[in-house]
């Protein structure tokens, strides 16, 4: 197959979302498929919108010889209405990869309704969907009811941590010895620091702990949103934990793997379309701290494997991470199970390859209605 791939800048850039299309596009190769990415730039949402009436890109896009195109649902504000006026100028068939939706987060509420009417029409354009867990797929199926015609085909395809190099079963074993004797508890956080990964909300429920029972190590890119990051720094001045905060910036995957395997716990409270840090942080037998909302049920089994606590909840967050200060048979627990899910999680070839299938379906299906 002959596939096009639309994204916002680089395919390198970090996230979990661009991860998996980074490593879809690697399998799709690998699979002897040719892989075409058309990149575009990254602007405002609003300046977005005005992709839709691009020449060029309609152009590129209409003429472009591939047999699919898959765009990443991050798009949708640049190809709401472009992909209306495309569909009936090309023989190939427009899917989606849908990490979570805009309208999943939380925004102003008078740009909400903006949101979801944008949404709503880009979602309605396609000939088929991808999604990455059951709730992604559970948050679309509002925005695309009632549809005029039968609903798009869709498949969930979920993300993988086998793309890591987890430490053996007996390194394992090694890490969680030491690591019960250690103290203060290590908390580690990995993400962009942006107000949507709830880094505010982590920092006031440690607050409410003495200060010599947790260490918090931030791993994540400072220069996204530095108005929050200025904003965290004065909150952690304003709650004196400056000798128990130490912010690391981006970090090589070496340097990643080092800061798993010394924490006792991952804290990331915020709304993940399916959390890929969460079985990244298993795969170390790192127990999780996680949301409510959003996929990390999916992965995360409240006081088995990790916690989940409501948005927002410093007090809950307090409440988890007490569980675990001065109690190391309960870690270990905890560190066992989130090892064994790890294990027990399907590898990301065995999703791409029934992700491979799919699409093969999809472009055999409009052929051969196109010979109709």
């Amino acid at each position: 197959m002959n596939i096009g791939l639309l994204i916002y800048g680089s395919l390198h850039t970090i996230s979990g979302g661009y991860l998996y299309d980074r490593l879809l596009v690697d399998f799709l190769r690998k699979k002897g498929h040719s892989v075409e990415i058309f990149s575009l730039p990254w602007r405002s949402y609003w300046a977005h919108l005005g992709d839709n009436a691009s020449a060029a890109l309609r152009q590129q896009l209409s003429q472009a010889t591939i047999d699919l195109l898959i765009q990443d649902e991050l798009n949708h504000p640049s190809l709401a209405w472009l992909n209306q006026w495309l569909k009936p100028r090309v023989n190939y068939p427009i899917v989606s990869i849908v990490h979570h939706l805009r309208v999943s987060e939380n925004h102003s509420p008078w740009l909400m309704p903006i949101y979801h009417a944008v949404e709503k029409q880009y979602l309605r354009t396609l000939d088929g969907l991808i999604y990455n867990s059951q709730t992604t797929a559970q948050s679309v199926a509002p925005m695309l009811s009632p549809l005029p015609s039968a609903q798009p085909p869709s498949l969930i395809v979920y993300p993988s941590a086998s793309h890591i190099q987890a430490p053996t079963s007996e390194e394992i074993e090694a890490l969680q010895q030491a690591k019960q004797v250690q103290q203060p508890l290590r908390v580690l956080f990995v993400g962009n620091v942006i107000e949507r990964k709830g880094l505010h909300t982590l920092l006031a429920g440690l607050a409410r702990l003495q200060p010599e029972l947790w260490q918090l190590d931030i791993v994540g890119n400072c220069q996204v949103d530095v108005h929050y990051v200025a904003q965290v720094q004065a909150q952690i001045a304003k709650d004196k934990l400056s000798q128990q905060v130490r912010f690391h910036g981006k970090v090589s995957d070496e340097q990643l793997g080092q800061h798993f395997a010394a924490a006792h716990l991952l804290a990331v409270p915020s709304y993940e379309g399916f959390g890929i840090v969460y079985l990244e942080a298993m795969g170390y037998g790192v127990p999780v701290l996680a949301c409510t909302v959003g996929a990390a049920h999916e992965i995360v089994e409240n006081g088995v494997n990790g916690f989940l606590v409501a948005p927002e909840a410093p007090a809950e967050i307090a409440g988890a991470i007490s569980e675990l200060t001065g109690n190391p048979a309960r870690w270990l627990a905890m560190s066992q199970a989130a090892r064994q899910r790890f294990e027990r999680h399907p590898t990301w070839e065995a999703g791409f390859a029934e992700l491979e299938d799919w699409l093969q379906t999809m472009v055999n299906t409009r052929r051969m209605a196109s010979k109709l």
